[in-house]
């Protein structure tokens, strides 16, 4: 299969790449890979672990192996062998180059960047699909990796596609992010698209009448990797043994380049938001919450959370619950990126098309769908596969 990741030589990406060809070698085990789990038996005919990577980003680097030694000099986050073996691989990804259109300041952090937004949306649009196109096939899935954009200016150009389509022959820049246009230019190519981010990607009306029109399957948002992974596995059970949550509070620390640009308030801002909903669509009710994420320069990517939750019992009695989360976000996500791409082509076989809320599991912020507790989560997957395969 193929995988054209936006944002390619981020560490996540290029961790995915690593993982990926080591991965076809047989240098390593499946460990991490929801898909490889026993209920997904039989994923395998579908999508198997033979990749081709791809992507856009806006980093003027060589090739893929040069961002990958770059992150690796920085975190040290797996086996330098492992990188060594498919050096030559990952030298022939080289990324094409994207847009950062209404990207926020944090991208500012990102240093020398070269973009494609000083063309018009039918411009950048059209190189888009180019560049997707001369790589694509019937075994090829978008996924969308690159960092948080602020949140978009509302408009009516978000709420059905000709009024999109218009949007872009007008050129009317400030009402388009890069998330929409490579979700609009994956969509109208037929490819399968996933959102990782909580930024809109294809979330907007526009783009979900676009995906039943192509008949193409799409997910997202926001990969669930760490703390809120915990938070909504753990915030099931004060609801199961209901006990009630009078606050919860989390602090999130982090460093590297995703941490440089979310230290900026308008690229955080739908960051916060997405890990904030969680609790009220958990237990039904707003606790009072506090969510941070801030920049830990020496953390690199390493990923660190505090949460405190104050819950009462039986008799009004008030108890305190605390967890710390110390995970390397890279080694986290980089699986998850594998099996969203073999969900959303195993779906594409089957001809499923429209929002795949189904696979919320892996998802902050997922879309179509209320359910954001884990065990559900779960559940609701392992079922969808069950009566599909």
């Amino acid at each position: 299969m193929k995988l054209w990741i936006i944002g390619a030589y981020g560490i996540v990406s290029t961790t995915a790449m690593v993982g990926g060809k080591n991965l076809e070698k047989g240098n390593i085990g499946k460990t991490g890979l929801v898909s490889e789990l026993p209920w997904f038996e039989g994923i395998e005919k579908f999508a198997p672990l033979r990749f081709e990577f791809g992507g856009h980003d806006i980093r003027p680097l060589k090739n893929a192996y040069e961002a990958a030694i770059e992150h690796w000099n920085l975190n040290r986050h797996y086996d330098i062998n492992l990188l060594e073996n498919v050096k030559e691989e990952l030298k022939r990804i080289n990324a094409k180059k994207g847009t950062a259109l209404n990207c926020g300041s944090g991208i500012e952090e990102l240093g020398e960047i070269e973009t494609l937004d000083n063309l018009t949306l039918s411009e950048i649009v059209e190189r888009i699909e180019k560049d997707i196109k001369e790589f694509a096939d019937e075994e090829t899935v978008v996924i969308n990796v690159a960092s948080t954009e602020p949140l978009p200016a509302k408009s009516d150009y978000h709420e059905s596609l000709d009024k999109f389509e218009e949007m872009i022959e007008n050129d009317e820049k400030k009402y388009a992010t890069a998330s929409m246009l490579y979700a609009y230019a994956s969509l109208k190519l037929g490819i399968p698209y996933a959102n990782f981010t909580p930024s809109v990607g294809s979330s907007i009306p526009a783009l979900k009448e676009l995906a039943e029109e192509r008949k193409v399957p799409h997910a997202g948002n926001d990969g669930k990797t760490g703390e809120t992974l915990v938070k909504t596995t753990l915030a099931p059970m004060f609801l199961y043994r209901n006990l009630k949550v009078l606050g919860w509070m989390s602090y999130n620390i982090l460093g590297d380049l995703d941490g440089k640009v979310l230290s900026h308030r308008d690229n955080k801002e739908s960051k916060v938001v997405s890990k904030d909903r969680v609790l009220e669509k958990v237990l039904g009710y707003s606790p009072y919450s506090i969510t941070e994420i801030q920049f830990f320069p020496s953390l690199v990517d390493n990923k660190t959370a505090f949460d405190f939750i104050h819950f009462e019992g039986f008799l009004g009695t008030k108890m305190k619950f605390y967890f710390i989360w110390d995970g390397i976000d890279a080694i986290v996500a980089a699986p998850l990126l594998i099996d969203i791409a073999r969900f959303l082509l195993f779906a594409k076989k089957k001809g499923i098309s429209g929002v795949v809320k189904e696979m919320g599991f892996f998802f902050k912020s997922p879309m179509d769908t209320n359910v954001v507790n884990t065990h559900e989560q779960f559940k609701i997957l392992k079922r969808w596969f069950e009566e599909l395969i």
